[in-house]
């Protein structure tokens, strides 16, 4: 699966997740990635960037 494609299909299972679900899960989502800075997430940026 293309990076493009699996990003697409987290944001649509994320949205229905918010739709079902009153809690804001991208929201707690976003702050995580704000705070902990994972390495992972600086990696897939660059990544989309490159392409």
């Amino acid at each position: 699966m293309k990076t493009n494609t699996g990003i697409l299909v987290a944001l649509i299972l994320f949205g229905i997740i918010d739709t079902l679900i009153p809690i804001p899960i991208t929201v707690f989502f976003l702050i995580y990635v704000f705070y902990a800075k994972p390495p992972w997430f600086l990696d897939e940026v660059h990544r989309i960037y490159r392409s």
